[in-house]
C-alpha cells in the first residue's frame, strides 16, 4: 500500500489507508480499491461516487465517507491528477490488484 499513501500523502492531508481503513470500518485492501476506484472515477462524466460504487460494489455513502477523510472533491480532484500523470503505472498497478479482489481478472 505504500504506492498508495505516497501519492495520497501527496495530498498534504496525511490519509493513511490503515488509518482510513478503520475510520470506514472496512479492510485497508477494500479502502485502497475503492480510494484507486474513486481517482480514476473522478474525471470521468456521471457522479464520481456512484461510478466507484458500481465498480466496486461498495455502498455510495462509504465511498463519500471515504472522499471526506481524504479531504473532499479538491483533494479527490489532485489525487485523480496524480493517478493520471503516473503514465498508467500505479493506476494499472492498483486495477490489476483490484481486479484480483474481486475477481476480475
Amino acid at each position: 500500500m505504500g504506492l498508495l499513501d505516497g501519492l495520497l500523502g501527496q495530498l498534504g492531508s496525511n490519509v493513511d489507508i490503515d488509518d482510513l481503513a478503520v475510520k470506514v470500518g472496512l479492510p485497508p485492501d477494500q479502502v485502497e480499491q475503492a480510494v484507486h476506484a474513486l481517482g480514476v472515477a473522478h474525471p470521468e462524466p456521471g457522479v464520481t461516487v456512484e461510478t466507484a460504487a458500481a465498480q466496486t460494489g461498495l455502498p455510495s455513502d462509504t465511498l463519500q465517507e471515504i472522499v471526506g477523510h481524504i479531504g473532499g472533491e479538491g483533494a479527490l480532484a489532485q489525487f485523480s491528477s496524480l493517478l493520471q500523470s503516473d503514465g498508467g503505472g500505479l493506476a494499472g498497478k492498483l486495477g490489476g490488484l483490484a481486479s484480483g479482489l474481486f475477481g476480475k481478472e
